[in-house]
Parts: structure tokens; C-alpha cells; sequence
């Protein structure tokens, strides 16, 4: 009788809660960092933080499906933002989407796919995706601050995949290029 290792996901499911806890901190943070802009006259950075808000709310849901499907209880313990100048959220901002992609995402998605767990790479491979999005969205943002660029007093729209949460400023694709959810069913946020 031949027997085989089985696959431990044990490491998987830490990330997958430790994930689970970033992106709804994350989804916590960006909401504040959105009433900030707002009250500081940067209605279109208000709007954006709104919509990396509710895509880090579904990287967050996407997790928990996996952390249940593997037999964890999804939770999170949501810290107090540090609520700082639009400026400096904007650079926070930037600052944890880039560990997110360079650093805590790869290490995670490379153990998904050590312990063969598609669910748990896929769910990862979805949220650096549209981090690395964020990331130069946010980027851009900060940018047009410095420079004092008038059209941030006007809130804009962006469109926010209901999958993966994909986060773009304009709609200039037909399938998000992420995951290919349909346009026509993506969230909009402004």
C-alpha cells in the first residue's frame, strides 16, 4: 500500500487571514482617507479612495470564501486610520499597495502554489492585479496634488470590477482585463 503526503494548507490559510485582514483594514482606511479629500476641497481624490475602498472590500471577500472553503473563520481586526493630509494618505496609500505587490502578494501567491491550492493563488493573483492599479492610480493622484491641478475639486467616476476589484478611471475595455468579468456589470464609484 503506497501512501502519499498530502498537501498542508495550514501556511496558506494564515496568509489567506492575514490577507483577509489587510484588505479589510485596507477598505477601513481608504474610506476615512476619502472623507479627508473630500474635506479638503480633492473631491476627485475622495472618489478614488472610495473605489479602491470597495475593491479592497472584495479582495477581502474574496479571501473569506477561501478561508471557509478550507474550514477558517474569516475575521479581522480593524485598526483606527491615522487620518494625515490627503498628501500624506495618498503616500500611505501608495506605500501599502507596493508591499502588497512586491513583497506580502508574491510570497503569498508562490505558497498557493507549493500547496497546489488554485483557490487561494487565484484569489491572490486577483488582488495584486488590481493593487498594481491602485498603486499608480494613487501615484497619479499624489501627483496632481503637488502640482495643484484644478480638476480634483470635481469628483469623478471610476469603475470597479465586482470580481476581482479591478480599478480603473475610464472604461476603455470591454472585459475587465483581470479577470474578464463583462464591463457592463462593473460598479460604479465616484
Amino acid at each position: 500500500m503506497s501512501t502519499f503526503a498530502v498537501p498542508s494548507h495550514e501556511q496558506t490559510l494564515k496568509n489567506l487571514l492575514a490577507a483577509f485582514n489587510g484588505e479589510s483594514n485596507a477598505s477601513a482606511r481608504y474610506a476615512a482617507f476619502a472623507a479627508k479629500a473630500d474635506a479638503e476641497g480633492y473631491l476627485r481624490v475622495g472618489s478614488l479612495f472610495r473605489a479602491a475602498s470597495r475593491a479592497e472590500h472584495i479582495h477581502a471577500a474574496n479571501h473569506a470564501v477561501v478561508i471557509q472553503n478550507l474550514g477558517g473563520t474569516p475575521s479581522a481586526n480593524i485598526e483606527a486610520a491615522a487620518v494625515n493630509s490627503t498628501a500624506e494618505n495618498l503616500q500611505q496609500a501608495i506605500d501599502g499597495e507596493l508591499y502588497e505587490v512586491n513583497t506580502m502578494y508574491p510570497d503569498f501567491i508562490a505558497e498557493a502554489e507549493a500547496q497546489k491550492n488554485k483557490a487561494a493563488r487565484r484569489t491572490f493573483k486577483f488582488a495584486i492585479e488590481a493593487e498594481k492599479g491602485h498603486a499608480q492610480l494613487f501615484a497619479d493622484a499624489l501627483l496632481a496634488v503637488k502640482n495643484g491641478k484644478k480638476e480634483l475639486a470635481e469628483k469623478a467616476t471610476y469603475y470597479v470590477c465586482p470580481e476581482c476589484g479591478f480599478t480603473a478611471d475610464k472604461a476603455d475595455f470591454d472585459r475587465c482585463p483581470v479577470c474578464g468579468h463583462v464591463k457592463e456589470e462593473f460598479e460604479l464609484i465616484s
